[in-house]
């Protein structure tokens, strides 16, 4: 647990208390950001909600998380044992919705008073957290908010209906709590909305996006990639991920030094090269990885060409020609291959992640069988496979096309 707990005065003159984390970030903004309120799910502020606060912090937000069954017993902090499931479900059935909003609103105002909170403040939700982070922008200051799989929300459609900040709300389309006629109500009433926008998870159940039973891992993903674009759209932060990322590529290919580039990276990040499974996960790991099969592995003539760049709202997308002579054992595009001494040109997709400030991820795909063409250990006689030609006609898209298509005929269109 990075954070603490710290009391919040509610709006009738009482005291609840509430877990706040901040960003690790560096200069001038150190332990600042814009605001977070986190609601929990019907198992009060556990360690998983704890958790979800770290991680939304290294985000770049400072995050309260406040206790919202403390008017029914203070500090409740749920696992979910069988025995847990029957009380969280008895907690939530006693839960005064109306008061629990008083208390999301005067957290929201004890947030945007904090030394640490500087700009505007969203709210995310799950479950039970998920209605009232949905309800945090017709009945709050909030500026932005963002539902995950929020139950009940059927009976708060027409509110909902009427103009608000932005509201994102993601709703998985096998969750019992929210069958389909709930979805279509949703959809029917919300879906043109222009300040409202639903994201459906077609092979997701409710709470895909906790570790258990439900886990789903691309929906929750894909859900935390649309959750933090939607908050920073509206509060910030915003981060220089081109800077970023071309620190941490220098420090591969230029500089060529190990302890510099892990430190641009989050403390267990992961990096997959999808075509021969090469790289690390977790930082004991991918540092082993760059020190002896990567960043001193590259033969020295090694050379990225930038093509395009695409920079979203938690990630980068460059497209670039990898060129080298192979001259030097490239363990991660060739294991277990010697030096060939053939010039290598190849078409490569990088796909960054960042979390916060730092790189979380990395996903490196090329074109495993035109490398083997070029270094002479695939012969291409025969296969739907080609060389350099592939980097060729990135640079010019006015190469023939379909030379590998042997029933390939163009001519001139009558008419």
């Amino acid at each position: 647990m990075a954070g603490r707990f710290i009391s919040i005065k509610s709006r009738d003159g009482k005291t609840f208390q509430a877990y706040l984390a901040t960003p690790d970030n560096k200069g001038a903004s150190a332990g600042k950001g814009p605001g977070l309120v986190l609601c929990q799910e019907i198992f009060g502020v556990n360690a998983y909600i704890r958790e979800l606060a770290d991680r939304y912090a290294e985000e770049g937000y400072v995050v309260l998380a406040p206790d919202l069954f403390w008017r029914i017993e203070p500090g409740i902090e749920l696992g979910y044992s069988s025995s847990d499931w029957q009380r969280a479900f008895a907690l939530f059935q006693s839960f005064d919705v109306d008061l629990g909003m008083e208390d999301v609103g005067a957290t929201v105002d004890t947030l945007r008073a904090l030394p640490e909170c500087v700009g505007g403040v969203g709210v995310v939700g799950y479950c039970l957290g998920g209605k009232l982070a949905a309800l945090s922008v017709t009945r709050t200051s909030a500026d932005v908010a963002v539902g995950y799989y929020g139950v009940g929300l059927e009976q708060h459609v027409e509110e909902l209906a009427g103009e608000h900040p932005p509201l994102v709300l993601h709703i998985a389309e096998l969750d019992k709590y929210a069958p389909a006629e709930v979805r279509d109500a949703l959809t029917e009433r919300l879906g043109k909305h222009p300040n409202v926008t639903l994201y459906s998870y077609p092979d997701a159940d409710h709470a895909f996006a906790r570790p258990g039973d439900h886990f789903n891992r691309p929906a929750t993903q894909l859900a935390h990639q649309r959750t933090i674009a939607a908050i920073r759209n509206v509060v910030g932060p915003h981060f220089d991920f081109a800077a970023l990322w071309e620190t941490h590529c220098a420090y591969e290919f230029a500089i060529r030094e190990i302890d510099p580039l892990m430190k641009t990276m989050v403390a267990e990040p992961y990096v997959n090269h999808i075509p021969t499974m090469t790289g690390g996960v977790g930082h004991q790991q991918l540092a082993h990885f760059y020190r002896n099969h990567f960043v001193n592995s590259n033969p020295p003539d090694t050379r990225l060409i930038p093509i395009s760049r695409t920079i979203g709202a938690t990630q980068l997308v460059d497209e670039l020609l990898f060129c080298f002579t192979h001259t030097t054992p490239v363990d991660w595009m060739l294991p277990g291959v010697e030096p060939t001494g053939r010039r290598v040109e190849i078409p490569l997709v990088a796909i960054v992640r960042f979390r916060g400030d730092k790189l979380e991820h990395e996903h490196i795909y090329w074109d495993q069988a035109s490398v083997l063409v070029q270094i002479g250990l695939l012969d291409p006689k025969g296969l739907p496979v080609a060389g350099v030609e592939t980097a060729r006609k990135l640079q010019d898209e006015n190469l023939a096309s379909n030379a590998l298509m042997p029933n390939w005929s163009f001519g001139t269109r009558a008419g």
